[in-house]
């Protein structure tokens, strides 16, 4: 491994290492998860004033924004995680960016149903090839064949490394889904948060949001250590330390 990576990061790597860390760290995140989730609902649907553009229907945004960040967010986690996957084959690095993918095209998929029932009081339909739209699509289309790829192979680790190299190349679209609204003319709004600079939405509208997006960081921590763990199991069925878990839970 580099010796440029940290000796607690080439440490939390070892299979049975993580497994344990994830074990403590995933209840927590899920419960932070869930609490932050109920706030940030509440404070959107609830406690948030109506746009004074689109009423009430703008409140779609506390699921289709976070859900949209996340989309990126997650890819961008896969593609960190795939090229250290191709150049130094860590086996938990492999682990990360396969169980992220499923996560990440279900936030994807959210992204474009709440953006369909957006669209159409809105836009006055529910699909049009808008710039956005399309581009977020492919991205549901690069989440699906990178799950495909890495099912396709018998071997799973060389079938996470060939999924790697497809998820490298798909990370060409994550500039063109964020800047779309700049780039092209489109129907899809602007940018209205900002992490430099004034952001173009009330602050009470705002704190919803971000307490919403912050839910959804943590629940994809959560799924995410349980997924890993569960692949790690599989993957490491016949190691000691495996075996050692085993007889403790009969134990």
């Amino acid at each position: 491994m580099a010796n440029w990576i940290p000796h607690w990061m080439q440490r939390l790597s070892s299979p049975p290492t993580f497994y344990r860390f994830a074990g403590v760290l995933r209840p927590w995140c899920m419960a932070l998860s869930l609490i932050l989730l109920i706030i940030g609902l509440y404070g959107g649907l609830v406690m948030a004033p109506p746009d004074y553009q689109q009423g009430d229907a703008f409140r779609i945004i506390y699921i289709h924004v976070p859900s949209a960040w996340m989309s990126l967010f997650i890819y961008g986690v896969m593609a960190v995680s795939g090229f250290i996957a191709v150049i130094w084959r860590i086996k938990l690095a492999e682990s990360v960016a396969m169980q992220s993918a499923p996560i990440g095209a279900a936030f994807t998929f959210i992204t474009l149903v709440t953006g369909s029932l957006w669209g159409y009081p809105t836009w006055g339909t529910w699909w049009t090839w808008d710039a956005r739209l399309t581009s977020e699509l492919v991205l549901l289309f690069l989440y699906l064949g990178v799950i495909g790829l890495y099912h396709a192979f018998e071997d799973r680790r060389q079938g996470a490394r060939a999924a790697a190299f497809l998820v490298l190349v798909g990370v060409v679209n994550l500039p063109i889904v964020h800047y779309s609204v700049q780039w092209w003319h489109t129907l899809h709004q602007g940018t209205t948060v900002r992490l430099f600079g004034k952001s173009s939405i009330e602050a009470d509208m705002l704190w919803p949001l971000l307490v919403m997006t912050l839910s959804t960081k943590l629940y994809w921590v959560a799924s995410l250590c349980g997924r890993v763990r569960t692949d790690m199991l599989s993957l490491e069925s016949g190691k000691h330390w495996v075996r050692d878990l085993a007889m403790e839970d009969e134990a």
